[in-house]
């Protein structure tokens, strides 16, 4: 490991070479790079999730932590490793100081894996707006966590009025086992569904966009009520003889109900954030299928159809703005139409 104090951009390109020499390999299978971009709070938690996900797809890890951006004059410190403390891959940890931070992207574009995708993280609350990050512009596929956000709901109508294809967020990945489990439910059934209903929290975004997906999949009313309890606890379609449910047994598995049918106990693990990321990162193509959710629940026409560019949008986060400006105009007037985003919350 290398660690380098008040350096330079070029200075990290050097000592990642000079790493790669000393580990016996000038050339790694790199399937792509991921950027996670994190406050210093929680780098910790940032470092073991994107470890995990690193040891899954390997990578070259880049982690970007906006650290003083008040600060008077700009610095750069970097911690360059291959098969250290971050997992067997190449990593970079770099913490940024004062007018930096707000052009990473500097730092960070010589740093990228050559010929292979790109993958940005926000371990954070996600941005208003991902034009408003370079890091986030010049990624393929971007990867957001609206359950960090102070008000999720409210962090969830922002990413479908600022939805380009290539998005993603967590609280789509966390419903993956539940959306696999209820279809198999269904299988070699061929009775219409009537309505369904959803047991969770109505602030949960994961249960909203399950409630977005099965609405443009069934065509159906969907409900969804608080339990008290976090997480999704219970999906449950009526047909007609019954109804069709999914419920959570334990952290670790839940019960598909038929009606006609005995019960079947099947694995549904609640996975942790970086069993999450690496789940995410086996696809690096535009997910239609949360697209279609995600529009389903706000309201907003044709998500999967838009045209997946972005050209950065520079704002200093220094100056005051309004807030208005910084959310499409069709957010505030579409983003909770719609029976999914009415029932649920």
């Amino acid at each position: 490991m290398t660690t380098l104090w008040d350096t330079t951009g070029s200075a990290v390109v050097k000592a990642l070479s000079a790493e790669r020499r000393a580990a016996g390999a000038l050339a790694f299978g790199l399937a792509l790079t991921l950027v996670v971009v994190v406050d210093e709070k929680n780098v910790a938690a940032a470092e073991s999730a994107a470890t995990a996900a690193a040891a899954a797809h390997p990578c070259r890890l880049l982690i970007v932590v906006r650290r003083q951006i008040d600060a008077p004059h700009p610095r750069l410190d970097a911690e360059v490793s291959i098969g250290g403390r971050l997992g067997p891959g190449e990593a970079i940890v770099m913490r940024m100081y004062g007018r930096l931070a707000l052009h990473a992207e500097s730092v960070v574009l010589p740093l990228l894996a050559s010929d292979a995708p790109v993958v940005t993280w926000w371990q954070d609350e996600p941005p208003t707006r991902i034009a408003f990050d370079p890091l986030g512009v010049f990624a393929d596929r971007r990867v957001t966590d609206c359950d960090r956000a102070p008000d999720p709901l409210a962090a969830l109508r922002l990413r479908a009025a600022d939805f380009e294809p290539g998005d993603t967020d967590l609280s789509w990945t966390r419903i993956s086992g539940w959306r696999t489990l209820l279809a198999a439910a269904f299988d070699g059934r061929s009775d219409r569904p009537r309505s369904a209903h959803i047991d969770a929290d109505p602030s949960d975004p994961s249960a909203q966009l399950f409630a977005g997906w099965l609405r443009a999949k069934l065509g159906v009313p969907v409900d969804v009520a608080g339990t008290g309890k976090r997480g999704i606890q219970a999906v449950r379609v009526a047909v007609d003889d019954g109804e069709v449910a999914v419920s959570r047994a334990d952290a670790r598995s839940g019960t598909i109900t038929r009606p006609g049918v005995p019960d079947r106990r099947l694995p549904l693990r609640q996975l942790d954030v970086g069993d999450l990321l690496a789940e995410e990162l086996r696809r690096l193509d535009h997910d239609v299928i949360y697209a279609e959710a995600l529009s389903a629940w706000s309201g907003i026409p044709d998500l999967a159809g838009r045209s997946g560019h972005r050209e950065h949008i520079w704002q200093d986060p220094m100056a005051q703005a309004p807030a208005a400006a910084a959310v499409p105009a069709a957010a505030s007037a579409t983003a909770t139409s719609g029976p999914v985003a009415e029932g649920g919350s």
